[in-house]
């Protein structure tokens, strides 16, 4: 995994050093930022492949940073450290654009297993290079969605979410089962950012009328083309 940038913005000195060191020894390229206003100073300079941000921080949040970073670059991949853990500070920090929620203290064993997931391509899953949903184009190798050619670029896991769902057009994907795959584990947290990752899907297929994520209540989703 050598060669992949990462930014880290954290306010806390030790810590922000500790994860530094952490990460460069692992083999990635690393630049540290103080507070949210840096981190955006930063990812302009660099652009990295991963943000890991905590989210409270002096001159700037990390959620309002990760907003602004969204409508600079809409794929980078961002994991959240914070050590606020209830279920609705969770999925607020998807909503603003998290890929990832990782609740302190942690250990950094699981820190590397989170940004190897992140970084992942999930390609292991994909059969073929493009798909069509509707007037869609979706490469899944490339993570990109494409219409009239206008080209999107999701995220890792907004494509493995998609990828499923359309190689199933028509028949209800249960949830526990999108969980397993990609999440790991379909704990209730879980659950609650696939949610937000299905929202921002239909989101981006809303130039498609015909094309509907639907919700099957107890089960899953199923995605249709009329």
């Amino acid at each position: 995994m050598a060669n992949r940038d990462i930014l880290i913005v954290e306010d806390e000195a030790v810590l922000g050093r500790v994860l530094s060191d952490a990460l460069r020894d692992a083999g990635y390229n690393v630049t540290l930022a103080v507070d949210g206003v840096a981190g955006i100073e930063a990812f302009k300079a660099e652009h990295p492949d991963l943000v890991i941000a905590d989210i409270m921080m002096p001159r700037m949040d990390g959620m309002t940073m990760v907003e602004e970073i969204r409508r600079l670059d809409s794929g980078v991949e961002v994991l959240f450290l914070s050590a606020r853990s209830g279920a609705e500070d969770v999925v607020e920090g998807f909503r603003r654009g998290g890929n990832d929620y990782l609740r302190k203290p942690f250990s950094l064993e699981e820190l590397m297993a989170r940004i190897e997931a992140l970084l992942a391509r999930h390609a292991d899953s994909v059969e073929g290079d493009t798909i069509s949903i509707g007037n869609y184009r979706f490469d899944a190798n490339r993570w990109t969605l494409t219409l009239d050619g206008t080209t999107r670029r999701l995220t890792a896991r907004e494509s493995a979410v998609l990828a499923v769902l359309a190689r199933k057009v028509g028949d209800v994907v249960d949830s526990s089962t999108l969980l397993r795959d990609i999440w790991g584990d379909d704990s209730y947290y879980n659950l609650r950012s696939l949610n937000v990752f299905v929202s921002r899907l239909r989101g981006y297929l809303s130039g498609d009328k015909r094309i509907e994520i639907q919700s099957v209540r107890g089960e899953g989703y199923r995605l249709v083309v009329n």
